[in-house]
């Protein structure tokens, strides 16, 4: 697979070097935080957490847009990005060099925690969609460039015997998506994302949103097809919708550099836990928090740094 860099992704390298020191590398202590695109959770939630850990801690966070998941890796690997926000599922790929890393394992990285949820919201303002099946024919924005929600796509319709073909796909941002439903240039977008995220939201409060649900017996076959996967429920509440949206989520997934302190990992994490309650006031995602989710990551390992702060909490993990 050849890797390419968005016209975003040059513009995030450019603000990179301007954060880094006179000598071009980032200097210890001072970390550029790949997120998301920024009406995404990724970048809500992560300027959260580095705001938090750059005023708590000696290590200074700061927190970019970014293309998501294939993205952050990539820069992490390319230097620019010292951390980065992923979905369990794409971390494994990098590692194990297959999907989007076919061929090309990234693995000079390790996990720091997970840390909520993000489910596969299919998001529509037509009522007459109301399943996966009624997707075919349709257009349908399935992810950006260098995100994780082209794969969850393509797994979601893979469970219902649909491919890429049977709809006429798009590859937009969430924000691009939101902006195409509206205008009507696309009949449904796959956004994947903790909820509430801020685009659907938006979306929202001026249209009736509609959301796609997986029936019992799909998810059965995407779950055992694709085990990262597990079972969800959005309430009706999250965004004004008629009913609960039943779905699959995975883990989003805070990954450092392997080059990345001990010192610096473990202000990270333990910052994270140690003001979770103050971080939940900042953003919904905070009252996610658990310690046993977050370290309960098997396919990659975690840095020294952050099993240090586990061990202090009794919770042994992989770093190996």
């Amino acid at each position: 697979m050849k890797r390419t860099i968005t016209a975003l992704s040059v513009l995030l390298l450019a603000a990179s070097m301007l954060l880094a020191s006179g000598s071009g590398e980032n200097a210890s202590g001072e970390l550029s935080f790949g997120t998301g695109g920024d009406q995404g959770t990724y970048y809500a939630f992560g300027n959260v957490l580095a705001q938090r850990i750059s005023s708590e801690t000696d290590t200074k966070v700061t927190a970019l847009a970014s293309n998501g998941s294939q993205d952050n890796i990539e820069m992490m690997d390319m230097g620019y990005y010292q951390l980065g926000f992923v979905q369990s599922d794409v971390m494994s790929y990098a590692y194990n060099g297959t999907n989007l890393f076919e061929g090309n394992a990234i693995t000079d990285f390790s996990t720091i925690g997970a840390l909520y949820m993000e489910q596969v919201q299919i998001v529509t303002l037509n009522p007459d969609i109301k399943t996966v099946a009624d997707l075919r024919g349709k257009t349908v924005s399935i992810g950006s460039a260098g995100s994780g929600v082209y794969y969850n796509a393509i797994d979601v319709l893979g469970a219902y015997g649909m491919t890429e073909e049977d709809i006429n796909p798009t590859y937009q941002s969430f924000g691009d998506s939101v902006d195409s439903l509206q205008d009507g240039k696309i009949d449904a977008a796959f956004v994947v994302a903790g909820a509430p995220t801020v685009a659907v939201s938006t979306l929202a409060s001026s249209r009736d949103v509609y959301l796609v649900s997986i029936d019992d017996e799909h998810i059965e076959n995407l779950i055992s097809a694709s085990p990262y996967y597990s079972r969800y429920t959005i309430d009706a509440s999250v965004y004004g919708t008629d009913e609960d949206c039943q779905t699959v989520a995975i883990a989003a997934v805070v990954i450092a550099n392997n080059d990345v302190s001990e010192d610096d990992a473990y202000n990270i994490i333990s910052t994270i836990f140690n003001d979770k309650e103050a971080i939940a006031q900042s953003h919904d995602k905070g009252n996610e928090l658990d310690l046993a989710f977050a370290s309960s990551i098997t396919t990659v390992p975690y840095h020294p740094g952050a099993a240090k702060y586990y061990a202090e909490q009794g919770i042994t993990v992989p770093t190996e």
